[in-house]
């Protein structure tokens, strides 16, 4: 078996890139559809369309829904930390800030995923390398976000506050998913059933909040943000995710919201037309640092050299 803390292959790193695409495009989709829908009813039929969709295509492969009570406890749990909590809580805070900015906040989901690894696992310890990625990450988050962070317990603050609670759930999130490599459950099935399972935590909820048959039809361009973020930033991304977490671990596959804020600065800038301000390029480069320490390779391959 490779062992959880090394680097990842040239292929992992393109799935990683593909997935960040994937996710950092969930932040222009949620942003697109919340003109319409209101955050529970999104999150729902985010959830409800991506298990319709994984379903049907385990059944055109031939590959069974995982059975048994034990596997479906599972799925509750990993649903509960990878789908409701976070995906309530970014849509929610969306309501009040850009979805550049939530994206930047959720890149510190690495940042907490290291240390939460440390103390929850033996195999993906924190290393210096990483701790000098995790200050650097921070550093880059605390650039990008501004002053505006501190300037007390008005709105924004509090939908800042939510998103960094949802990275911190994607971290835990990451952990409590390695038991589904143990339990022999292939990463196209974990993600059928996790999905499915946030579809029967969430569905209730938005039918008895948001009372959904009493509002407006939505206009076609929500309509198809949410199908993109059904199929695409969860249906597609959901299934990489679990061959990630599978092959190289949950702290490397933490990297992937490192990578996020990128994209969604780009599809936020181009197409919503928010502005991207100098402190966020800077920011970018620290958390960009910060990446190449977790990682490693670069460092190790510098000290050699430096030692001849």
């Amino acid at each position: 078996m490779q062992p959880a803390n090394r680097p990842m292959t040239p292929s992992e790193w393109g799935l990683l890139l593909v997935l960040s695409v994937l996710w950092g495009g969930s932040f222009f989709f949620v942003g697109v559809a919340l003109h319409a829908l209101p955050p529970l009813t999104l999150v729902s039929l985010r959830v409800g369309l991506a298990a319709m969709i994984l379903a049907l295509v385990l059944r055109v492969r031939g590959s069974p829904m995982p059975r048994g009570g034990r596997v479906w406890l599972a799925f509750l749990g990993a649903a509960f930390l990878n789908n409701a909590v976070p995906f309530g809580l970014i849509a929610w805070g969306q309501t009040q800030i850009a979805s550049g900015l939530a994206a930047i906040l959720n890149a510190t989901t690495p940042l907490f995923g290291v240390l939460v690894a440390h103390w929850l696992t033996d195999d993906e310890r924190l290393t210096g390398n990483r701790l000098a990625g995790v200050v650097a990450g921070l550093a880059g988050v605390a650039v990008m976000v501004g002053p505006s962070v501190l300037a007390g317990l008005g709105g924004e603050a509090l939908a800042q506050g939510a998103v960094l609670l949802a990275a911190l759930s994607y971290a835990f999130a990451g952990i409590y998913g390695r038991r589904f490599k143990r339990m022999g459950i292939p990463p196209l099935s974990a993600a059928a059933g996790q999905v499915t399972a946030a579809t029967v935590l969430l569905l209730p909820l938005a039918l008895a909040v948001d009372r959904p048959w009493t509002l407006p039809a939505p206009p076609a361009t929500a309509v198809a943000a949410v199908i993109g973020l059904a199929a695409l930033s969860t249906a597609l991304a959901y299934a990489i995710f679990f061959r990630l977490l599978a092959s190289a671990g949950a702290t490397n596959l933490m990297l992937v919201t490192f990578l996020i804020p990128v994209s969604a600065l780009l599809l936020g800038a181009l197409v919503l037309g928010e502005p991207v301000v100098p402190r966020q390029l800077l920011g970018m480069a620290l958390i960009g640092s910060g990446l190449v320490a977790i990682d490693g390779r670069l460092l190790r391959r510098r000290r050699p050299a430096a030692a001849e």
